[in-house]
């Protein structure tokens, strides 16, 4: 017999099978777990020193349930990745309330408390340029320096790929030196942007006002929304 178009006992069966320890029911988002897991696990104790047994145990799911939604461990790092900064930073680049120069300095607006740029970590941990997470990790950096050029070009600079090139670098270490010291590097390193800014723009591009006071760094502020973790 069917039930609403399944046999009969099968909603009984899946109920089961969704309930974790304790006969406490799980939910249906086997995936949304497992790369919940993920990022907790990579963030805290690394890549890899994390199995797919222990993914599987934080998650609540079966290893067998793991690999029928990610083929391999290398499949589920790239994702990982994947799904911290899909659009690249839209919380900079797609702000309409900064002027293109503005949002040049607002891209080095980083909490120090932020963890290391899990596209560094990735692509050190795995020591492999052929890695699916590592091939995303560099793509996702040129991307970054790709919308750095396109709003240095709406700012007018002389040479926009060269200082978004320049930006991304200065951003990138940034990420390491605050995390290698445990002292925010970013005040430094936006000082440092807004000189490289000023000697690329023209001074007839810039608006009267804008860009706040570039000589030392300061600027709007980006508002929250913790992007170093997106770099």
């Amino acid at each position: 017999m069917y039930t609403d178009g399944y046999p009969t006992g099968y909603t009984e069966a899946v109920a089961e099978l969704e309930k974790g320890p304790l006969g406490r029911r799980r939910g249906r988002g086997a995936r949304e777990r497992i790369l919940s897991a993920s990022q907790q696990l990579f963030r805290d104790q690394g890549i890899n020193r994390t199995g797919m047994d222990q993914l599987a145990a934080v998650a609540q799911v079966s290893k067998r349930t793991a690999y029928q939604h990610f083929t391999s461990k290398d499949e589920l790092v790239a994702e990982y990745l994947r799904r911290f900064d899909p659009d690249v930073m839209p919380g900079v680049f797609d702000r309409t309330d900064l002027t293109p120069r503005e949002r040049l300095l607002a891209a080095f607006d980083m909490p120090a408390s932020t963890p290391l740029c899990p596209y560094i970590a990735a692509a050190v941990e795995l020591h492999d340029p052929g890695h699916p997470a590592s091939q995303y990790a560099r793509d996702y950096k040129k991307a970054v320096a790709a919308r750095l050029a396109d709003t240095a070009r709406e700012a007018g600079a002389a040479d926009p790929e060269q200082l978004g090139e320049q930006l991304a670098l200065l951003i990138d270490g940034a990420a390491a030196r605050t995390r290698v010291l445990n002292a925010d590097a970013f005040p430094t390193a936006a000082a440092i942007a807004a000189v490289l800014i000023d000697n690329a723009i023209p001074a007839a591009a810039v608006p009267p006002g804008a860009g706040g006071n570039l000589s030392t760094g300061t600027g709007p502020r980006a508002g929250s929304g913790g992007e170093l973790s997106r770099i």
